[in-house]
């Protein structure tokens, strides 16, 4: 052992009960994003943080729980995001319900490992109350921008058809960015273009009903 290596600290020393857990999801995040949700062990994932194959077992139950736990902490940045970008925008604009697809889109591409893994996780998935609360949280913004818009309750039937069709407008174009599909329509439609576009057929379509 050298003389720079004999005064390194050990790593697994350093860490406190709370600072594992997140240095784990910090360390499962990145080898999401390099390899995919299926390119990576529990037991990788400790080597990485520098503690022992044993030490995850402490936080989470399994590699499913990991994952869990990850999607967890996206949903959560996904609905801050959200809704930051949609307060940059006066209530009942178009502008403010395209601000939540700018905020997803750019969620994508900017953590496009972890937007496939949290619409691709579906082990344990269904059968997480808060992961689906926090789903739940995210659909909400949106109904109630949308409904907001047309001059209706988030939960108005109009409004949830109208988030919906926006939802899975944004999603598909999202998916298709990140996989460079439709590369070249992808590129000479801006994204909030896009956004615009969509937002505005979809909302006075609403309206109009």
């Amino acid at each position: 052992m050298s003389e720079s290596e004999a005064t390194l600290p050990d790593r697994r020393s350093t860490y406190h009960h709370g600072d594992l857990r997140e240095r784990l999801l910090e360390v499962v995040r990145d080898l999401v994003e390099t390899h995919g949700p299926e390119g990576f062990s529990v037991a990788e994932a400790a080597r990485r943080a520098g503690v022992s194959t044993a030490a995850p077992y402490k936080h989470f139950k399994d590699r499913t729980d990991l994952l869990n736990a990850l999607v967890s902490d996206a949903m959560d940045r996904l609905a801050g995001q959200m809704a930051a970008e949609r307060d940059r925008y006066p209530v009942g604009t178009y502008e403010a319900v395209a601000g939540i697809g700018q905020a997803y889109i750019d969620f994508a591409k900017t953590e496009p490992g972890i937007f496939r893994l949290m619409f691709g996780l579906t082990e344990g998935h269904e059968d997480e109350d808060a992961l689906q609360q926090k789903g739940n949280l995210c659909r909400e913004i949106v109904e109630t921008a949308c409904g907001a818009c047309i001059g209706a309750e988030a939960t108005d039937q109009a409004a949830v058809l109208s988030a919906y069709i926006l939802w899975t407008s944004v999603h598909g174009h999202a998916f298709l960015s990140i996989d460079k599909k439709n590369k070249a329509e992808a590129d000479g439609l801006k994204d909030w273009h896009f956004l615009m576009t969509v937002t505005r057929a979809v909302l006075d379509a609403s309206a109009r009903r």
